[in-house]
C-alpha cells in the first residue's frame, strides 16, 4: 500500500499533464477494417453504462457519431446504472437491444439463462487485438458470447482536503464516524455487499446464507454513517466535495481527478473486486449484423484508445496497452504489477436461491 501511496503523490505532481494531455485528440481516424454502408438506414440500439464511452467532449472522438458516418447506421444509445438494472430491462423484453455491455458475473448469468446470442468472432477482423489473458475467462470459457471492453478494480476515493492525509487504507472507512454523513456506498447489492464481505473476510461468492446475514447486518450498522447510496451520482458528489469518502471503480477515480485535484485513491488492504466488462449481443437483438460491425469498430486502435483515455479504465486491447503515447501507459493504478496488486476476487453468477436471498436482504438493508 505504501507503493500505491507514493504513486498517488506522483499522480498529483503530474496532474497538469493529465489535465492537458489526456484526451485522445485526432484529425482523421486510422482504421484497420473496412466499413461499408450496406446497412445504411438501419438502427442499432446500444445499452451501456452511464459515462462509459468517448462522446466527443474536448475534441475527443465521438465514437457513435463516427460509426454513424462510416456505416450510415443510426445509433440509438441508452444507459443504465447497474448490472441488475440492465438485467431487468433485458428480462422484461420491453425494448430490444442490439448491444449491451455487462460485467463478468452478469454475462455468466445471461449466458446460463440463454439470453445471449453467439458472437461470430471470425467476422471481427480486430479480435486479434484482445490480450490473451482476457480470453477464455470463467464467464465465457470458449469466447462465444462476449468481447472484452474494459477491465477494472474497485477501491476507495477520498477527498484529502476534507479527510486529511491520515486515512486508514481499509473498507472500514465507510463505517468510521469521522466521515459521518460524508461517506457514500454503492446502491447496487453486489458491490455494496462486497464492501462488507471484504471486511468480514468472506468469499464474495459464498453460498452460505449465514455469511450474507452477517454482511447485511454490517451494512445496517454502517447505514447511519452514510450520506447516501449512489452510482453515477458519485461524480457530482465527489467532484464538488459534497462527500468525502466513497468506494468506486479505479477508472472513474482518474476521471474525477481531472475535475478535483484534491481526490486520492487506494485499494483497501482487505482486498477488492476485479471485473471485466464485455460487449454482448442479446438473444432478441434485431440488428445482429450491425452489432458485429459496431463491436469490430470498438476494437479499432484509435477507438479503443479514445475510450481508454476518456474513461480511465484499463484496456484489454493490446493496441492501447502497448501504445507509449497512451496517457495512462503503464499507470500502476490501472495496470498494477504483482507487488502493487491487491488481493482480488471476481464475482460469479450465484445460485438463484442465494441470489434471491441476498437481494431480499439488500431490500431490508436499504429500508432499515
Amino acid at each position: 500500500m505504501k507503493k500505491i501511496h507514493a504513486l498517488l503523490l506522483t499522480l498529483i505532481i503530474s496532474l497538469s499533464v493529465l489535465l492537458t494531455g489526456c484526451g485522445y485528440q485526432y484529425k482523421e481516424l486510422n482504421l484497420r477494417a473496412n466499413y461499408d454502408k450496406s446497412l445504411q438506414g438501419t438502427t442499432l440500439t446500444v445499452y451501456n453504462w452511464g459515462e462509459y464511452i468517448s462522446d466527443g467532449a474536448d475534441g475527443t472522438i465521438d465514437v457513435n457519431k463516427e460509426f454513424e458516418k462510416l456505416t450510415g447506421i443510426k445509433v440509438k444509445y441508452l444507459t443504465f446504472e447497474s448490472n441488475e438494472t440492465m438485467y431487468s430491462q433485458i428480462k422484461s423484453g420491453g425494448i430490444s437491444y442490439d448491444i449491451i455491455i455487462p460485467s463478468d458475473y452478469m454475462i455468466e448469468r445471461l449466458r446460463n439463462e440463454n439470453m445471449l446470442s453467439k458472437i461470430d468472432t471470425s467476422k471481427l477482423s480486430n479480435y486479434d487485438l484482445i490480450e490473451d489473458k482476457y480470453k477464455n475467462l470463467f464467464f465465457d470459457p470458449n469466447n462465444e458470447y462476449s468481447v472484452p471492453y474494459n477491465v477494472g478494480l474497485v477501491g476507495i476515493i477520498y477527498n484529502e482536503k476534507l479527510t486529511g492525509k491520515d486515512i486508514k487504507h481499509s473498507w472500514d472507512v465507510l463505517w468510521d464516524e469521522k466521515y459521518k454523513d460524508m461517506a457514500l456506498n454503492f446502491s447496487n447489492p453486489r458491490d455494496a455487499f462486497m464492501t462488507a464481505q471484504m471486511l468480514l473476510g468472506q468469499d464474495l461468492n459464498t453460498l452460505n446464507k449465514a455469511d450474507w446475514d452477517a454482511a447485511a447486518e454490517l451494512l445496517k450498522q454502517g447505514k447511519s454513517n452514510l450520506q447516501s447510496y449512489v452510482m453515477d451520482e458519485i461524480f457530482g458528489k465527489m467532484e464538488t466535495g459534497e462527500a468525502s469518502v466513497a468506494p468506486y471503480y479505479a477508472g472513474d477515480y482518474l476521471t474525477m481527478l481531472d475535475t478535483n485535484p484534491d481526490l486520492r485513491f487506494f485499494y483497501p488492504q482487505e482486498g477488492t473486486n476485479i471485473f471485466v466488462d464485455s460487449v454482448c449481443i442479446p438473444k432478441n437483438a434485431k440488428n445482429y449484423d450491425a452489432a458485429i460491425k459496431y463491436i469490430n469498430f470498438l476494437l479499432e486502435p484509435d477507438i479503443s484508445t479514445a475510450n481508454a483515455e476518456c474513461l480511465g479504465y484499463a484496456s484489454p486491447n493490446t493496441a492501447v496497452i502497448n501504445n507509449k503515447d497512451y496517457c495512462y501507459y503503464q499507470n500502476e493504478i490501472l495496470y498494477p504489477d504483482e507487488s502493487t496488486l491487491p488481493k482480488v476476487q471476481y464475482y460469479h453468477d450465484i445460485d438463484n436461491e442465494i441470489r434471491t436471498y441476498y437481494e431480499t436482504l439488500w431490500t431490508k438493508v436499504k429500508a432499515y
